[in-house]
């Protein structure tokens, strides 16, 4: 907050009579400043001219100049106090159920400590120091009880660090007078009871009935399941169609039970036993996962809700891995995709409100997992924003078994969405009509201004982090104090029972009926004793030879798609030396020329928004490309406005949406990886500044990209672009981290190509945008060129574009398919092939022995092909696998066993690369061409051999 903002604050609270007279003392202060008195100077020090002088035109209510001083300072301290309230109320508030905290105090909001009395403060009109009127706000006291009881009560708030003074001043006012207060009926806190009691009934019926089974009890915060449902019935009266929901594994079961209505038996049924399975009825069975599954607690749902409401709203709950706070960009994702329409030419237009994102935290993780403050950094980025998301942090004020003062450096969990001006609620669990409250301003917060709000939810978790755990042995004072203290719904019927809403048996007779309702459904299931029980078989789309898709396009198509890509606005201004740049691409497809990789990546794209198909592309400097290729963003030199060239084809039957992303890896993936699985029809496409720079977001292609269908039955078409190659950058710019791709590579869950022409990268986008919206679908990993992009040798004609499709394994240009004399067989992928070809090309030899062939697509690796190539290389003793990765790294690992079976010992197979290192290549680049020239030696030379298997 700057000085002028801060001054300007603190002289707003001045009213009345007060004005006149400290306009007066500040004539004096600035004549002497030792005249007036020191509490006065101090403000005047501090806060500088009153800022209602510098208004013209505002008058100033007089006061008499005999007017004691000390009257006046006490005026002073009460607007001190009641700001004080404001700011510091939450240190004092009663939102800890248990713990240390329980009971605290703060001196900065208590009158002594200003040098009041109530008698001070009862002394003075309300309307002195409140800008507000309420008949039972007379006095100066009156008006600090209120807001004691609004910011230090069982709910409290945190919101100067909101610059925005619009967003504080909605904040200062609902709160100051209360009016996200509901005013709960008597049926609708009887509702409220039932809500928490089916809740707590459904959780203390697994533990009985499911003895020391995981299930991650959701007992000390049962009241968040009502808070979710209060933004469900709001969504039922706003434009939401969608809420997406993200959150761990605490309290999930009860969330899918009561929020996204997964039925009990198919609950129950995933609890599974030594000796028998549950089987649920057969309604309950049409909730399909993948093939190999996952644990309960990491599933998610959807559910069709409010179809008699006005508007009718899809909530999805995402899956979710043990990785905790990884979901939440994917969600983001979600939202983001649901709120885009992009069925038109140019960019999506989003609807901020058709969609609504709730994400549920971990105190621990969300102040200790870097990737909340990476995702929370989206929240306002244009090609990111969703509309504002509910995050709600589940507060156990604990993590496993690891206490506060050794899990994070703030005073609250939530104290990172500071940093991002997210103003922030705090409410105690145990009191649901404030939790209640709590979500309903925060609700009317985000609908209002379309940003992020917090709810820190204070609770406790009863029992450990799982239902097997002892949390006693190592937190033994706070659960001394948990064991004693009665549940929420306890605490909440006596407090009906007192108010006379329910009778003393009320409670009672409502948790005997959540149990037998449970009951009669658990004995109602089948029985069922396995055998043996074994992973579903992988599904038969992913099966299929995607070899034979046509992705061809009539030359004539391509020509009117280039004209289009060259076309500028009238009036645009764009930079000389990229419009020279790009003039180049004018005739590309003209006889005897070739168009490079960028104007085939043009192409491809250009291709695949005319047949409907919507493209998002982002990454770190995606829109001109990290090598200056791609420049699909222009900028004006003279306005600065932006053109992006595929928003100018003519023919265009979708969005086209490109954008550099922050300097995130792990958030900025999983948001694409989300956008994907939300939007199957659309081509989503994430680059990487460097292909090295993927392995920060390692959690997401472990546990989304690579098994999320598997585990979840979660369609992803998403692609990643990773630059890669050996060109003497050093260690952190050489590889992408193929190997590690290839390692998770099973059951067709990936594609993962290395290609060496602008033509085979143009067929196999194409492919890939084929398989949108089909069950073939899954991601694609592209080894992407740097000094290739300019490279003559990968250019391709145009009937490469316009004939054939994609290769998986494709000859050495210049080669023939077969050939007797050869006796070597060359096989390798990416940059080194093109090293390869180079070498053979500026030799005088005719390497008539050898045969060189590249696998463009190394997973699924097409070895019947490469068995094809060897029948028509009948003298053929040797086949050498070629990588400028070292030994351990790269595909070498991958292909060897596949490719020892194939010769069957009739033919030597070897290795022709770097040794095995610990470090993906070396820092000086004259021993990296050293390397290089080597590697690409041995691999041409015949008697150089190379390491035999």
């Amino acid at each position: 907050m700057t000085q002028k903002e801060s001054s300007e604050r603190f002289w707003g609270n001045f009213h009345g009579p007060n004005m006149g007279y400290v306009e007066e003392q500040y004539d004096l202060y600035r004549e002497n400043p030792e005249a007036v008195d020191s509490s006065l100077k101090e403000i005047f020090d501090q806060y500088g001219e009153p800022v209602w002088l510098s208004n013209s035109g505002q008058e100033v209510q007089s006061v008499p100049t005999q007017r004691n001083d000390q009257d006046m300072k006490k005026v002073t301290s009460a607007i001190k106090l009641v700001e004080a309230i404001r700011r510091y109320g939450h240190l004092e508030a009663d939102i800890y159920p248990v713990g240390k905290d329980k009971n605290r105090k703060s001196e900065l909001v208590h009158e002594e400590t200003y040098g009041l009395t109530k008698a001070d403060l009862e002394a003075i009109p309300a309307n002195w120091v409140w800008d507000h009127h309420l008949s039972s706000v007379r006095t100066a006291w009156d008006v600090v009880s209120t807001l004691r009881h609004a910011y230090a009560g069982t709910i409290s708030f945190e919101y100067d660090h909101v610059n925005n003074d619009e967003e504080r001043k909605w904040l200062q006012d609902h709160i100051d007078f209360g009016s996200f207060h509901l005013t709960l009926s008597e049926e609708d806190k009887k509702g409220l009871l039932q809500q928490i009691v089916d809740v707590e009934g459904f959780e203390n019926f697994l533990a009985k009935t499911f003895v020391a089974q995981k299930r991650f009890s959701i007992e000390g915060l049962e009241a968040m399941v009502p808070m979710l449902d209060k933004i469900v019935q709001n969504s039922f009266y706003d434009e939401t169609e969608e809420i997406l929901m993200g959150m761990a594994h605490r309290g999930r079961l009860s969330v899918l039970a009561h929020i996204l209505g997964k039925p009990f038996d198919k609950i129950f049924s995933e609890f599974h036993s030594a000796d028998k399975e549950l089987i649920p009825s057969p309604g309950s069975r049409g909730i399909t996962y993948g093939w190999t599954g996952d644990v309960k607690y990491h599933f998610g749902a959807e559910r069709q809700a409010g179809a008699e409401k006005p508007s009718p709203t899809r909530i999805t709950l995402a899956h979710n891995p043990s990785h905790l706070e990884f979901v939440n960009p994917v969600v983001e994702g979600s939202t983001r995709a649901a709120q885009d329409f992009r069925f038109q030419a140019g960019a999506p237009v989003q609807n901020k409100n058709k969609a609504i994102s709730i994400l549920i935290h971990g105190d621990a993780a969300f102040i200790g997992e870097g990737v909340v403050a990476e995702t929370l950094n989206l929240s306002s980025l244009p090609a990111y924003q969703t509309g504002g998301t509910i995050h709600l942090i589940a507060n156990n004020l604990v993590g496993f078994t690891t206490g506060q003062e050794q899990g994070r450096s703030t005073r609250y969990a939530s104290d990172l969405a500071k940093g991002f001006e997210i103003p922030i609620i705090h409410v105690n669990a145990d009191d649901p009509e404030a939790c209640i409250a709590a979500v309903q301003l925060a609700y009317q917060y985000r609908k209002e201004f379309n940003k992020d709000i917090l709810i820190d939810l204070v609770g406790y978790r009863r029992y450990g982090h799982n239902e097997m755990d002892e949390p006693r042995s190592t937190q033994p004072h706070l659960y001394k104090d948990i064991d004693n203290h009665a549940t929420v719904t306890s605490i909440y019927a006596e407090k009906l029972q007192k108010e006379g809403t329910i009778q003393e048996n009320t409670l009672e007779d409502m948790k005997q009926a959540v149990e037998k309702k449970l009951k009669d459904i658990y004995n109602d299931m089948k029985e069922d004793r396995p055998v043996d029980p074994e992973a579903e078989p992988v599904p038969e789309a992913l099966m299929i030879d995607l070899d034979e898709i046509e992705t061809a396009v009539p030359l004539e198509t391509l020509r009117k798609l280039n004209r289009d890509l060259l076309k500028r606005p009238e009036g645009f201004n764009g930079f000389k030396k990229v419009e020279k740049i790009l003039e180049r691409r004018a005739k590309v497809l003209d006889d005897g020329n070739k168009a490079d990789w960028g104007a085939g990546e043009a192409l491809a794209y250009a291709s695949i928004l005319k047949e409907g198909i919507p493209i998002r592309l982002t990454g770190q400097d995606t829109e001109r490309g990290t090598f200056a290729h791609r420049h699909l963003v222009l900028h004006d030199v003279e306005t600065g406005e932006k053109y992006c060239p595929m928003h100018g084809i003519e023919d265009a039957n979708a969005t086209f949406d490109i954008n550099n992303s922050p300097l995130s890896e792990a958030a900025v993936l999983g948001f694409e990886y989300g956008y994907s699985v939300q939007a199957p029809k659309t081509l989503v496409l994430w680059e990487g500044q460097f292909g090295d720079f993927v392995n920060a977001g390692q959690v997401l292609i472990d546990q989304f990209i690579a098994a999320g269908r598997a585990k979840w039955g979660e369609k992803s078409n998403m692609v990643l672009l990773l630059p890669h190659g050996y060109e003497g950058q050093g260690p952190e710019h050489s590889s992408a981290r193929l190997e590690r791709f290839l390692t998770l590579a099973a059951e067709n869950n990936l594609i993962v190509a290395n290609v060496t022409s602008s033509a085979q990268y143009f067929h196999l986008i194409r492919r890939q945008a084929s398989l949108v919206d089909s069950d073939s679908a899954r991601p694609l990993v592209v080894m992407s060129p740097k000094s290739l992009l300019r490279n003559p040798l990968v250019a391709s004609e145009a009937k490469e574009f316009s004939e054939g499709r994609f290769q998986s394994l494709m000859t050495q240009p210049g080669l023939p398919k077969t050939t007797k004399k050869a006796k070597r067989l060359v096989i390798g992928s990416g940059k080194i092939m093109v090293d390869i070809q180079e070498a053979m090309e500026k030799s005088d030899k005719k390497y008539e022995d050898i045969h060189v062939v590249r696998v463009e697509q190394i997973y699924p690796f097409p070895l019947g092909e490469i068995e094809k190539t060897l029948k028509g290389l009948p003298n053929v003793e040797e086949v050498v696998w070629v990588q400028e990765e070292p030994r351990n790294m790269g595909s070498w690992n991958f292909v060897k066993e596949p490719l020892f079976q194939l010769l069957n010992g009739e033919k030597e197979l070897k290795y022709v690369g770097r040794c095995e290192r610990s470090a993906p290549a070396v820092g000086d680049p004259n021993i990296h061409k050293t390397e290089q020239n080597r590697i690409v030696k041995e691999a041409i030379e015949l008697s150089k051999g190379g390491d035999s298997k």
